[in-house]
């Protein structure tokens, strides 16, 4: 599904250069569920932006889906994107003016679903994370762990080959960590390749693999107990 090769990358700072990625080689199954951790400025956001289509490698090669990745501009990126990835933020990143229906709702919009249409498969999706009763609400009436709900709906509803969720749990409680991650699970348990980046062991265990980055570079593969036990 996703299968990258001595991949580099660098960022310039003035006349020098950060060299943020070191030669990674990471290959992700259909229906894996992984979590990528690192400290901060380890490279686990500036990979998952290159698997999200959201910024370019330097050298090395990355396939989504079999297909190599290279050369691609904004219109091309944009088309992969909504075919094949769905998008989960810490920040939630929903619209403040539109209903939680209307949120879900929005990717299909770019698909060119008519209305009626994008908001009855919205409303199914909204179902499907428990918040069908909060459809008309807007962001700002719903809690840290609602918007997220909203925002996996959301990044489901284009039925897409993968979720990329960048610190889903970063702003949210313990309580409301695990009932995300529940969610999670779910969705991987239908066959869904989901692909995390965490700093909280607690999130990663719940995970079924664990690839740890430091300065760059892959330390470390393993299985979680939670793959062991299956």
């Amino acid at each position: 599904m996703i299968r990258i090769e001595k991949l580099h990358k660098s960022y310039p700072i003035g006349k020098d250069s950060l060299h943020v990625l070191k030669g990674i080689d990471l290959h992700i199954k259909e229906g894996e569920f992984v979590s990528i951790m690192g400290s901060s400025g380890s490279g686990k956001s500036t990979l998952l932006n290159i698997v999200g289509l959201l910024d370019i490698h330097d050298e090395g090669d990355y396939y989504l889906n079999g297909q190599l990745i290279k050369d691609l501009n904004e219109k091309k990126a944009a088309i992969l994107r909504n075919k094949f990835l769905g998008f989960v933020f810490q920040s939630f990143n929903l619209i403040s003016y539109k209903t939680a229906l209307e949120n879900v709702a929005l990717p299909l919009y770019y698909k060119g679903m008519n209305r009626k249409e994008r908001l009855k498969v919205a409303m199914d999706y909204l179902d499907k994370v428990g918040l069908k009763d909060w459809a008309s609400h807007l962001p700002s009436e719903l809690s840290g762990g609602q918007k997220q709900r909203v925002a996996i709906a959301r990044a489901l509803v284009t039925n897409p080959k993968v979720v990329l969720a960048d610190e889903p749990t970063g702003a949210l409680d313990t309580t409301t960590t695990d009932s995300v991650m529940d969610l999670l699970k779910d969705i991987n348990d239908e066959g869904m390749t989901v692909f995390v980046i965490t700093h909280e062991e607690e999130v990663a265990e719940q995970t079924k693999r664990i690839v740890r980055l430091r300065d760059g570079v892959i330390i470390s593969d393993t299985l979680t107990k939670a793959a062991k036990a299956l």
